[in-house]
């Protein structure tokens, strides 16, 4: 199993193209930490849909709860030194988020585009990631 042909490209020693992956290894971060930061503060800050998204999940404290989670997985993925533990934790968090998706009946699209970019964020950032998932040396 190999990863994409663009993935390859990017991972020349080529002085552009490790300039080029690195503002796209920042962006891709930048978005996901956004996401996670931005819906954690949201659940935190409250309002009328945050009340409605608190009686799906079991009440207002696990609403904080999980916004608090999400900022500190958002801070762990930032931080390189805990960069592969964040992005782990930001994987797992996203899959138990499909599944309450699905099981709620909600569409999971969205969630699932926001895996994907998590996942190839991941393997841009930490290139020890991608040798272990790829089986490459």
């Amino acid at each position: 199993m190999c990863c994409p042909q663009w993935l390859k490209n990017l991972k020349t020693n080529n002085k552009m193209n490790s300039k080029t992956k690195n503002i796209i290894t920042w962006i891709l971060t930048g978005i996901a930490v956004f996401i996670f930061a931005g819906s954690g503060i949201f659940k935190l800050v409250g309002g009328d849909a945050t009340t409605e998204m608190a009686k799906g999940l079991g009440g207002g404290s696990n609403l904080v709860i999980l916004g608090v989670l999400e900022l500190i997985i958002a801070g762990l993925f930032l931080y390189s030194r805990t960069g592969i533990v964040g992005a782990l934790l930001m994987i797992a968090y996203m899959g138990g988020a499909m599944a309450i998706g699905f099981v709620s009946g909600h569409s999971i699209i969205l969630l699932i585009i926001i895996q994907i970019l998590i996942w190839v964020t991941s393997v841009l950032k930490f290139p020890e990631l991608g040798q272990r998932l790829f089986n490459r040396k």
